[in-house]
């Protein structure tokens, strides 16, 4: 088995930026209403998502800031990254069958704490539906480990 790793913290630049895109199925949203225990019927009955100002089915928001997570964890920083925490606002609704793109860009490194700030944005198409920051920690290269304290979660 190989090991994967993402970006050591001294290989990253403010700027660097990597996205993820999935078209969101109905399977999706029923899937993620069964795992999460989330059946807002918004999300999941038509007839009933029909009478509110939406007009029809609206994705979790939940479901499209988890594919942050999905940049984070697979691209960057990548595999053995911890992410430590996110803010995020909700701009407008994911519709079915609209694809969403998660988006992060490196805003911040700070090499002494490990740790770097990304913006993290979702979109489909040209509209903004979620933005915000999430901080992650990331890994030294061998040859340049700190002390263990600089890896409290706090």
């Amino acid at each position: 088995m190989s090991i994967q790793r993402g970006y050591y913290i001294d290989e990253m630049t403010v700027g660097m930026s990597a996205s993820f895109s999935k078209t969101i199925t109905t399977a999706d949203v029923h899937d993620f209403a069964k795992l999460t225990g989330d059946n807002n019927p918004i999300h999941i009955d038509e007839a009933y998502a029909a009478t509110t100002p939406f007009k029809g089915r609206i994705v979790h928001g939940m479901l499209s800031a988890s594919l942050i997570s999905a940049v984070i964890g697979t691209q960057l920083p990548g595999p053995g990254c911890i992410y430590r925490d996110q803010t995020i606002k909700f701009k407008a609704p994911v519709f079915l069958g609209e694809t969403l793109v998660a988006k992060v860009t490196v805003e911040d490194i700070n090499l002494r704490q490990n740790r770097v700030r990304l913006k993290s944005e979702c979109t489909t198409g040209d509209k903004l539906v979620a933005t915000g920051y999430a901080n992650v920690l990331v890994n030294r290269q061998k040859s340049q480990h700190c002390s263990t304290d600089t890896h409290k979660l706090d």
